[in-house]
């Protein structure tokens, strides 16, 4: 083994008498660690600028809307710009609950998948479900939107009668002015519903979801796992006492990526929905909004006044959607799931 010379000591072992210091070493990239070090630097900051100069743009054409309607905005239901009355609390209602039914769909198939996945696949198709999973992000929104609209929407009515059948006591289940017993029921009341785009909304934000899991779950440490199994666990019982534990903060991270998506979707919901502007917390009703629907419907015919409160409403999404994917970041980051990603 070649020992490397202390700085100050020549090379051929004889002493000058003169004082005999540590080498430096430095830390400074050079040559292609350079390069890929200050490409990727690059790369993040620009993340930052587009994100920040959109954040920008939004709230400097959002100000006069604000300024005129003040706190009405956040508080009218009603989108009238004809009488000028113009509000978002009927939109940002609607929004949350087509991603919460997503979310409440979508969370148990893509943890689900992902444990399959990561642990009771064969090797031999694991790579296949794994591209066939990421394929689900690839497929445009509008195909969704035509897959809910034409396949979904009969079945999901019949469905949201069942439930306001069986549990339309809890005020989410029920519908207004519809009798689920009676001979002959209306569909109509069922369909274009919060209900039925966050089925189609569901699908769209699984495959991120259940890739977050899927990545942490991979990330578990293996002896940890051999230890439980030799301690007499089940596949299951192990687990459930060190897969789901590490992987806690990346089931959070992954759960809340995928509500920002939801919140967000755009054209699945626009061609599902009957846009209604009522403060009503009943999903299995037809008609509902959403702010992304409401800009994508609105912003052709739209005049300099009324971009700008379309604008407006798109930077409150804006806002929403930032916080809760940075939560979700910050969630990851600091779980022992997190940390063992970024190893």
């Amino acid at each position: 083994m070649t020992t490397l010379p202390l700085q100050g000591r020549p090379v051929d072992g004889s002493d000058d008498g003169s004082e005999v210091r540590p080498r430096k070493i430095s830390r400074t990239p050079t040559g292609g660690d350079a390069v890929f070090a200050h490409g990727f630097r690059v790369i993040g900051a620009s993340v930052l600028v587009i994100t920040g100069g959109v954040g920008l743009f939004l709230g400097w054409q959002a100000f006069p809307t604000l300024r005129r309607y003040g706190w009405s905005f956040f508080t009218e239901s009603q989108w009238l710009p004809e009488a000028d009355i113009i509000g978002i609390s009927a939109v940002l209602l609607g929004t949350l609950q087509i991603a919460l039914v997503a979310m409440f769909i979508a969370f148990p198939l893509a943890l689900l998948t992902a444990l399959y996945i990561s642990e009771y696949a064969p090797a031999g198709i694991k790579a296949t479900l794994v591209s066939l999973v990421d394929l689900m992000a690839a497929i445009p929104s509008i195909v969704y939107g035509l897959w809910g609209f034409f396949l979904v929407m009969p079945h999901a009515a019949e469905l949201a009668l069942w439930l306001q059948r069986n549990f339309g006591w809890i005020p989410i289940f029920d519908v207004k002015d519809a009798d689920p017993n009676a001979a002959l029921w209306d569909a109509s009341r069922y369909t274009a519903s919060a209900f039925c785009a966050g089925i189609a909304v569901a699908m769209m934000v699984l495959p991120m979801s259940c890739a977050v899991m899927r990545q942490v779950f991979s990330q578990t440490p293996p002896g940890e796992k051999e230890a439980a199994l030799a301690l007499g666990a089940t596949r299951w019982g192990m687990i459930r006492a060190v897969v789901l534990p590490f992987g806690r903060g990346g089931i959070i991270g992954g759960t809340m990526l995928g509500l920002g998506r939801a919140l967000g979707e755009t054209i699945a919901v626009l061609l599902i929905i009957s846009p209604a502007f009522d403060l009503k917390v009943r999903p299995l009703e037809i008609g509902t909004n959403s702010v992304s629907a409401l800009i994508a419907g609105r912003f052709g015919d739209a005049s300099a006044s009324q971009l700008s409160a379309l604008l407006a409403a798109g930077f409150v999404l804006f806002l929403i959607t930032l916080a809760v994917n940075t939560l979700a970041a910050i969630v990851v980051n600091r779980s022992r799931s997190g940390a063992g990603t970024d190893a």
